[in-house]
């Protein structure tokens, strides 16, 4: 488990120095789509071929994966081999940041260099989410979270954020089948981050909330990935916003504010659900049961007689 999340941090570090580092030269042309779209493309670079606007997008959701989730996988590599619940739990929420990256990496960019190495990472991201959850006991997790954990605010954030995407996406998908095309698909054929946000992230909040107003034991465990994986999200979608503010010089001042303040509540329900999540050995004040049989001295045997000496009356 450690060495595969090692071998995700190093390439998702490759994947996204290689977007920072070697976006290109900044040259574009424009073109119009069959649709009648007019779009300026990037014609240099790994995401050549790409909307300029995109590129901007990417390499700011890139900035974030390089200098903050990649260098946190690092920072817990440790705990995860020392079998941490908090690092299994923490690590997960970064692989599941990282399978969604790259899950759209790999179907929203034009095909280039770095093709195979996105859909390496997401589906390593995958088996490192599933193989780390398959190591914790739902209800012993739940069981040993303390009362300070934030289930109804958590609970409360996992469902606002769901209907905060059902909104946006909604809406901007009612645009398009409107006819109202310029500047909604950026010169793709369709909206690949409405079908994986309406399609994955939207159902998953939605349980997750619920699952915790119903202190369901699997939503202690989405709520550990989904506060790590949101705060990460936010940080990455604020980093974007700014980015492409630099190409194109206009910044959309609400969603920044929405995401940047989605980002300070996860931060601050992270803290509580990690904080209230005890590792298994300090749980109701004392060792784990396992703990306990190992540190006691077993049966005491009877005392063995002597040749020859008369047994008990």
């Amino acid at each position: 488990m450690t060495g595969l999340c090692l071998g995700i941090a190093l390439l998702a570090g490759f994947a996204s120095a290689a977007g920072v580092f070697f976006r290109g030269d900044g040259a574009t042309a424009a073109a119009v789509s069959l649709r009648g779209e007019h779009t300026t493309y990037a014609t240099t670079g790994v995401y050549r071929y790409n909307a300029e606007r995109l590129v901007a997008e990417g390499v700011g959701w890139d900035i974030v994966t390089l200098f903050v989730a990649v260098p946190a996988l690092l920072g817990a590599l440790p705990f995860l081999a020392r079998g941490s619940l908090r690092g299994r739990l923490f690590a997960a929420g970064l692989l599941g940041y990282l399978f969604y990256q790259y899950l759209m990496y790999a179907l929203m960019w034009a095909f280039g260099p770095l093709f195979l190495v996105f859909v390496a990472l997401y589906s390593a991201s995958l088996v490192g989410v599933v193989w780390i959850a398959s190591t914790i006991p739902l209800a012993e997790l739940a069981a040993g979270a303390s009362e300070r954990f934030p289930r109804r605010g958590m609970a409360t954030f996992s469902l606002a954020m769901a209907a905060l995407l059902v909104l946006m996406w909604t809406q901007r998908i009612a645009t398009g089948l409107s006819g109202q095309l310029q500047g909604l698909l950026h010169g793709q054929p369709t909206l690949v981050v409405q079908a994986l946000d309406l399609g994955l992230i939207v159902p998953l909040a939605v349980f997750t909330g619920v699952a915790l107003l119903q202190r369901r034991p699997a939503g202690y465990l989405l709520s550990s990935l989904f506060v790590v994986k949101g705060f990460t999200m936010a940080v990455a979608i604020a980093a974007m916003l700014l980015s492409a503010w630099a190409v194109e010089g206009a910044l959309e001042v609400v969603p920044l504010a929405i995401f940047t303040a989605a980002a300070v509540v996860a931060l601050l329900l992270g803290a509580g659900i990690f904080g209230a999540v005890a590792e298994p050995a300090m749980r109701a004040g004392g060792p784990t049961e396992r703990s306990r049989r190992a540190a006691s001295p077993g049966p005491v045997a009877p005392p063995a007689r002597h040749v020859g000496a008369p047994a008990p009356g």
